[in-house]
């Protein structure tokens, strides 16, 4: 099966086509909310450190992800799809009252709580797809979300710059929370009721059963289900180990990115924007090429080759020319999504439906959090060090990670992963 036939197959599926297009029509406001939210509080506040704070305050949520995750194996996920991105819909409505300094706090708490939403919504769309999708184009779904995903961020951000240039904040909330309420009215029209696991069949039809019970247990033992399934599982572990170690490297990368800006190649701060364009396109290349790339190698070596080329893009960056500077933007871009895309796919075919939900936002918090720990580090370190010798460590940190991954794979007998269904719960 070729891997434009795979994509076409993707698109015509309803259950995946119609999730696809919940992910775009949400995306756009929020991506646009993101980096105006930015904007608004340094503008409201003068405060350059509330500015910084409007992005942890979208993060901090997926530190509790375990717990978040849980609901999405405790609800119908459908249900919860469009509940979910109703509610944040009208979360974002009194935005409109934030006009000054004294009302900031509104921003703070409305953004706190738009990010718990999208970990809740994250989790049930990985494990509604996972159950309603046929296996063999799991890997090709995740690839066209990340396309999906990377090119809202290319066009959102400028539209939210410009809408709020125009009209103000409250303009950009609403057209977030419009995203929002279109999104929840695809996922209401998608065919699917539930999400039980079925033996994966590229014809089968979506299934029409109700969601399965939660699992039994304390509450504390629900919580770490997620945890104990990634540890135990030998396919899964490493990938999302090697998930976290990327993004802690990419959280360097990027708290040094002005300062490469200036002190490397010696350009103006808005040229770190071109940049960013350039690395989006990467993400958006590698989407594309995902599916038909995990059909030909195995999970663990095409995370490694996506570590390595993300790895030698942040290595560059010990040099100055401008060819240089964009050809290690690209590579970032399209080799940093790889083992993001590969530990997904893997959580949503290993995992059993009854901990998917858990599963699949423990890994998201695993391999997401170690970027704003390293974002708070590399800002200090930047102070200290000189930004090549940061770019240098954290690239050969990152071929190394990359080798590490690629050996275990060559001693597992490395075949191309079969889409099926999931492994036996150990």
């Amino acid at each position: 099966m070729g891997g434009g036939s795979a994509v076409v197959r993707v698109l015509r599926d309803r259950t995946a086509g119609r999730c696809l297009a919940g992910v775009v029509v949400s995306g756009f406001g929020t991506s646009a909310l993101w980096l105006t939210a930015g904007i608004w509080a340094k503008s409201l506040t003068g405060s350059n450190s509330l500015a910084a704070l409007t992005v942890f305050a979208m993060w901090a949520p997926v530190l509790a992800g375990p717990a978040l995750g849980a609901l999405a194996d405790r609800m119908d996920r459908k249900v919860l799809l469009v509940r979910g991105n109703l509610v944040t819909a009208c979360l974002l409505v009194p935005l409109v009252l934030v006009d000054s300094g004294r009302t900031v706090w509104l921003l703070f708490a409305v953004l706190v709580l738009h990010g718990a939403s999208g970990v809740v919504l994250d989790a049930a769309e990985s494990a509604l797809v996972a159950g309603t999708v046929p296996a063999s184009l799991l890997a090709d779904f995740n690839g066209l979300r990340m396309t999906a995903n990377e090119g809202m961020k290319l066009v959102a951000p400028l539209a939210g710059a410009g809408l709020y240039v125009r009209f103000g904040g409250p303009a950009v909330a609403l057209l977030a929370a419009a995203g929002c309420a279109l999104a929840a009215l695809v996922f209401a029209r998608l065919p699917v009721r539930g999400t039980p696991r079925t033996p994966a069949r590229d014809s089968a039809p979506a299934p029409e059963l109700p969601a399965p019970p939660p699992p039994a247990g304390t509450w504390r033992d629900e919580l770490a289900a997620g945890l104990r399934r990634i540890r135990a599982s030998a396919v899964l572990r490493p990938l999302v180990t090697a998930g976290a170690a990327t993004m802690f490297l990419a959280g360097v990368n990027g708290a040094v990115t002005f300062a490469y800006v200036d002190e490397v190649l010696g350009r103006a701060p808005a040229y770190a924007g071109v940049l960013y364009a350039v690395q989006g396109a990467g993400s958006v290349a590698v989407g594309l090429l995902a599916g038909p790339l995990l059909r030909r190698l195995p999970e663990r070596l095409f995370a490694a080759g996506g570590i390595a080329v993300f790895a030698l893009g942040v290595g560059a960056r010990t040099v100055s020319p401008d060819a240089v500077a964009l050809g290690a933007s690209a590579a970032i871009g399209f080799g940093l999504p790889c083992v993001l895309i590969a530990a997904m796919t893997a959580v949503q075919r290993e995992t059993p439906d009854a901990v998917l939900g858990r599963t699949a936002a423990t890994a998201g918090s695993l391999m997401t959090a170690p970027n704003a720990v390293a974002l708070a580090l590399g800002a200090g370190l930047v102070a200290v060090a000189d930004v090549r010798v940061l770019t240098a460590a954290a690239g050969a940190a990152g071929v190394l990670a990359s080798i590490v991954l690629a050996a275990g794979a060559r001693r597992r007998g490395g075949a191309p992963v079969k889409c099926g269904g999931p492994s036996p719960q150990p």
